[in-house]
């Protein structure tokens, strides 16, 4: 009995679990944010690549 109050008295874990959501919300938010750069700059050389090879025929 005195082995499971120890362990329901224990906050360790939860502590674990609150980084481990902290760091999942983290690269979630920074996948969506890179992905989000990632389009902007393929469009911005995509149009660059384009005037160039028009402007050049």
């Amino acid at each position: 009995m005195h082995l499971l109050q120890a362990f329901l008295r224990d906050k360790r874990g939860a502590t674990v679990v609150e980084y481990g959501l902290l760091v999942s919300i983290l690269a979630v938010t920074l996948a969506a944010a890179l992905g989000n750069y990632y389009d902007l700059m393929n469009n911005m050389f995509g149009k660059i690549s384009n005037t160039l090879n028009s402007s050049g025929q």
